[in-house]
C-alpha cells in the first residue's frame, strides 16, 4: 500500500473544530487594531537569510539552531523561513520608504517558523500578531502598546495574566553593564554551563535568561542593568512606569527581563500567565531603537510587541470563554427536476439578502436530506418540491424551536427569516 503522506511534526492542521476560535480571535484583534489606529501589512514567509542574522543577531539560538534556511538551488541565493516579523516589517518599511510620510503605526499576523521541540504551545510553525510602531521616540508609545494589550485581552475573555517590565538602557549603558557582567560570571566559571561559557563574551545577557536551575544563584547575584543605566534611559523608565500607573494598568518590574533578540533596548514587556504550564508568555515586546539603522536605514526609532496566536487561544478557552460555531441560516431541501432547478435561484436570494444557506448536494429524500437539514446545526430547513418551484415559493421549517411550517412567496422569505 501506498505511504501515507503526514503533516511535518511541529507543523500543525487547524481543523474546522477549531478554526472557528481563530476566526472569532483574528476578528477581534483587526477591529482592536483598527479601533487603536493601526493599519495592516502584509509580509512574505521567506526572506534573505542575512536579513535575520543582521537583525536578530549571529550569536542567538535562533540564528544559530532554529532557522529554517536553505539554499535556492535557482539563483543561489541563501534564503529563510520567517522567525520573527519584526525584521520583515522594518525591511518592508525601508524598502518602500513608509517613514518618508511621517512615523507608522501597522501590525501584521501569520505563521512564523523555528526548528525547536514541538511541545504544548511551541511548535515549529506557529502563528503571531505583531504590532510596530516605527519613527516614535517617547515612551508614550511604549505605554500605548502595553495598554492596547490590556484592552484586548478584555475583548478576548482572557484573565490571570501579569505584566512585566524592564529595561535595557541605552547601548552605552549596556556597554558598561557588559564590562561589569562578564567580570562577575568570570569568577564563577567553574559553576557555568555549557550554553553560558559560549555566550560569555558574545552575548552575556542572554546568560541571565537561562532557565538552568543550577545556573539561578549565579545570575541572582549577578549585576542589575538598572543599576548602570544612564540618565535619559531611567528618565524613560520611570514616565512608563508613571503612564502606566495613570492608566491603571498593574505590573512588576523584573531587573533580569532580557530578550531572546539582540535588537531591543529601553523598554521591554512581558505577560505572562501560569495557566498554560512552562509556555507561560503569551504577549512580549519593547523598543528597539537601533534596527532601522542595522538593517540599513536612516536613524529611526521603534517599538512593538508580538502576541503567541496558539498560547492566546489555549488560554481563551482555559478562562472558559464561550465562541459560538458560526452556522448556517438555512439549509435547503429539494427534490424533482423543477424544484432543483428553483433551489438554486432561491440559494442565490437568499444569500443576496445577506443569509447563510446552504445547498443541498447529491440525491436523497426528503427525510434523508432533512436529516442532513438538522444535523447542519441550520436554524431553518427550506423545502422546495415541485409545487411550490411552480408557484416561486418555498416552506420553511423552524428546525430549533417549537414553530409551525410556513410557506411564503421567494421575494418575502429573507425578510421573514430575519424577523423569526
Amino acid at each position: 500500500m501506498t505511504r501515507l503522506i503526514q503533516a511535518v511534526r511541529g507543523m500543525n492542521d487547524i481543523l474546522p473544530e477549531q478554526a472557528h476560535h481563530w476566526e472569532f480571535f483574528e476578528q477581534t484583534v483587526r477591529e482592536w487594531m483598527a479601533a487603536c489606529g493601526y493599519r495592516s501589512i502584509r509580509l512574505p514567509i521567506v526572506e534573505q537569510t542575512d536579513l535575520f542574522v543582521r537583525s536578530i543577531g549571529a550569536v542567538t539560538d535562533i540564528v544559530e539552531k532554529e532557522m529554517y534556511t536553505f539554499l535556492d538551488h535557482l539563483n543561489g541565493d541563501s534564503l529563510t523561513l520567517r522567525p520573527e516579523g519584526t525584521a520583515s516589517c522594518v525591511r518592508a518599511a525601508l524598502e518602500h520608504n513608509l517613514l518618508y510620510a511621517g512615523p507608522q503605526r501597522l501590525y501584521y499576523s501569520g505563521p512564523m517558523f523555528r526548528h525547536e521541540r514541538p511541545q504544548k504551545g511551541r511548535y515549529r510553525q506557529f502563528h503571531q500578531v505583531g504590532v510596530e510602531a516605527l519613527g516614535y521616540t517617547g515612551p508614550d508609545i511604549d505605554a500605548e502598546h502595553i495598554v492596547m494589550c490590556a484592552g484586548l485581552w478584555d475583548k478576548l475573555g482572557i484573565a490571570d495574566v501579569r505584566l512585566e517590565i524592564g529595561t535595557l538602557g541605552s547601548v552605552e549603558s549596556r556597554t558598561l553593564h557588559r564590562a561589569r557582567l562578564i567580570h562577575y560570571l568570570q569568577q564563577h566559571l567553574g559553576k557555568l554551563d555549557d550554553d553560558a561559557h559560549r555566550r560569555l563574551h558574545s552575548n552575556p545577557l542572554r546568560i541571565l535568561d537561562s532557565k538552568n536551575p543550577g545556573m539561578q544563584q549565579i545570575i541572582d547575584g549577578a549585576p542589575r542593568l538598572l543599576d548602570d543605566l544612564d540618565e535619559d534611559s531611567l528618565k524613560h523608565f520611570e514616565e512608563l512606569q508613571r503612564v502606566l500607573r495613570n492608566q491603571g494598568i498593574a505590573f512588576e518590574i523584573n531587573p533580569r527581563l532580557v530578550r531572546g533578540l539582540d535588537y531591543y533596548n529601553r523598554t521591554v514587556f512581558e505577560w505572562i500567565t501560569d495557566r498554560l504550564g512552562a509556555q507561560g508568555t503569551v504577549c512580549a515586546g519593547g523598543r528597539y531603537d537601533g534596527l532601522v539603522e542595522q538593517i540599513g536605514g536612516k536613524p529611526a526609532p521603534a517599538c512593538g510587541f508580538a502576541m503567541g496566536v496558539e498560547r492566546l487561544l489555549a488560554l481563551m478557552l482555559e478562562c472558559g470563554k464561550d465562541i459560538p460555531h458560526a452556522v448556517a441560516d438555512v439549509y435547503v431541501v429539494h427534490q424533482g427536476e423543477a424544484a432543483t432547478g428553483f433551489a438554486w435561484e432561491a440559494v442565490r436570494h437568499l444569500r443576496a439578502e445577506g443569509l447563510k444557506a446552504i445547498l443541498h448536494c447529491g440525491d436523497g429524500s426528503f427525510k434523508a436530506q432533512m436529516k442532513k437539514a438538522d444535523a447542519s446545526g441550520a436554524r431553518f430547513a427550506v423545502i422546495i418540491g415541485d409545487d411550490e418551484a411552480h408557484a416561486a415559493e418555498i416552506s420553511i421549517k423552524p428546525l430549533r424551536e417549537a414553530a409551525e411550517q410556513v410557506r411564503v412567496g421567494l421575494a418575502e422569505a429573507a425578510d421573514l427569516l430575519k424577523q423569526i
